[in-house]
């Protein structure tokens, strides 16, 4: 049996058959100039998608010491439920859940790396000067207000946990591919927990960040999602479940 990969990146993708081709080819270009990370593997999770995202995945040639998967979840359950999927199929020593439009390039997972934690979290409030393209000022306020009840509710004492770049041992990965429940965007708020939890080492680290248009979240619905959400996740963590 070949050795494990060092390097597991895990994608979640729904109807990003667009995008995914210089996401993935910029991809493959980094972990090809950086033998650190290889060998490894790129998970796509096709989270249900209506276009051509898995076979975008499926057609994408793998090159040495890199190969390419695709998961496909049957329909569309969401971000947390795509992410879970791919921690639970990942093999790599490390693992990196990136978004597909890559808003938070792939080269700064040498700055989450470089944490030496078990699990390192991107940040965008941390050094807000590394943002070059700012997000619209009402997603900017559904995270800032998310952020406040989260503390408030004591799930969280980070700035930033929405950002999707973060960078995992590959045995907490695939623990918390096991035990996460959330399928939404609040999936982020239980990883943190769960991992705090398993007695996990964790730090919110500042990495660079433009935002991209054509985003998946919808600031209303998604907002009321989410408060759902963490409210069902204190409820769990207050009962032991």
């Amino acid at each position: 049996m070949p050795d494990p990969p060092q390097l597991s990146v895990v994608i979640p993708a729904y109807n990003e058959a667009s995008r995914l081709p210089a996401t993935l080819a910029r991809i493959a270009a980094f972990l090809d100039g950086a033998p650190r990370w290889r060998p490894a593997e790129i998970i796509v999770v096709d989270d249900g998608s209506r276009d051509g995202t898995a076979a975008v995945g499926e057609g994408f040639g793998g090159r040495d010491g890199i190969a390419v998967r695709v998961v496909r979840l049957g329909t569309n359950r969401g971000k947390g439920a795509a992410v879970r999927a791919g921690l639970e199929a990942s093999r790599g020593e490390w693992v990196l859940i990136s978004d597909a439009d890559l808003a938070a390039p792939i080269e700064d997972i040498d700055l989450l790396h470089a944490a030496g934690v078990d699990l390192a979290v991107g940040s965008r409030a941390l050094r807000r000067e590394l943002i070059s393209r700012r997000q619209p000022w009402a997603r900017d306020l559904m995270g800032r207000g998310f952020n406040l009840m989260l503390r408030g509710l004591g799930l969280t004492s980070f700035r930033d946990t929405q950002c999707g770049f973060k960078l995992l041992r590959g045995e907490l990965a695939r623990s918390l591919g096991r035990q996460l429940r959330l399928d939404g965007f609040a999936f982020d708020v239980e990883m943190l927990a769960r991992s705090r939890r398993l007695g996990s080492s964790i730090r919110e680290v500042p990495v660079h960040w433009a935002h991209v248009d054509e985003s998946r979240v919808r600031a209303l619905r998604h907002s009321l999602q989410m408060a759902r959400d963490v409210l069902r996740l204190r409820l769990w963590l207050w009962l032991g479940r």
